[in-house]
């Protein structure tokens, strides 16, 4: 089906969503990009292309930051209030949403899930703490979410391996070899594409268990 593209006014500024769906959807899956970086993401790419075929329809959200083309993330309160904002949008399908996003992005979506009414949250490169730092953990974010989640993580993340992460009522599954970008050194004994598949069949397998 066509990918189309809408706006959103919210407090924080115009959001927007580009979606990819679904023919005969069940479940709506949104991906909020990171600090770093918007929807053009790799993990974020890969799931828009192999998702819609499987029942689920994408929608990939571009916080107003991003939009108005500035270049540094705001606070986080601010960009819980974008994504509360277009949560409506998001809603409109008439069907159950996950609350998802890569780094940055999924700590919004842990943070709001429960008060949105989300369905699960997918927390992709979740920034367990800043690199070098582990005295400063995010795990309470990730713990408080409410609602089924699960984490995948890149096995050489910087932000926070696998490893690290408090045992929890979320699933986590590890991409070997990934760093925050679930990028794989070329030395690795995977390539990229097979880290990419290993992404995305486990959130196939997990939005399956939801529907």
């Amino acid at each position: 089906m066509t990918v189309t593209e809408e706006t959103t006014e919210t407090e924080a500024g115009t959001a927007r969503v580009i979606w990819h769906p679904a023919r005969d959807a069940r479940l709506v899956l949104a991906l909020g990009h990171g600090a770093g970086g918007g929807i053009e993401a790799r993990d974020l790419r890969a799931l828009a292309a192999a998702l819609p075929a499987h029942g689920v329809t994408v929608a990939l959200v571009e916080q107003p930051w991003r939009v108005a083309g500035r270049k540094l993330a705001p606070a986080p309160k601010t960009l819980d209030t974008g994504w509360r904002g277009l949560w409506p949008a998001l809603a409109r399908p008439g069907l159950p949403v996950i609350a998802g996003g890569r780094s940055a992005g999924a700590r919004v979506a842990c943070r709001t899930a429960a008060d949105l009414g989300a369905r699960a949250v997918l927390a992709l490169s979740f920034p367990l703490r800043p690199p070098g730092k582990p005295e400063k953990s995010r795990a309470a974010e990730l713990l408080a979410a409410g609602v089924p989640t699960l984490v995948v993580q890149g096995g050489n993340d910087p932000f926070g391996r696998p490893a690290e992460f408090p045992e929890g009522p979320h699933d986590l599954v590890e991409v070997p070899y990934g760093d925050h970008g679930f990028a794989v050194p070329g030395r690795a004994p995977v390539g990229q594409d097979e880290a990419l598949a290993v992404l995305t069949g486990a959130v196939l397998k997990w939005t399956a268990s939801l529907a």
